[in-house]
């Protein structure tokens, strides 16, 4: 089982996450902001996550961990 960690505080929304996963398994939130005001990213199928870490790697800020 892979588990995808996402510092909501620190992701400001940019998406890069989104366009990198292969599984299109993660998206912005349409729903929570974080206290900056961010729509922040969120696995929404995590049992789906093959661990490649594409979604980690492209993430400027590095507020995505992945751990097997």
């Amino acid at each position: 089982m892979v588990n995808v960690t996402i510092n909501v505080e620190r992701c400001k929304g940019c998406g890069l996450c989104v366009r990198a996963c292969p599984k299109k398994i993660v998206e912005l939130s349409k729903t929570k902001l974080n206290s900056k005001g961010y729509h922040p990213a969120e696995v929404v199928r995590p049992e789906e996550c093959i661990g490649c870490k594409s979604c980690a790697l492209t993430c400027p800020d590095a507020v995505i961990e992945i751990t097997k």
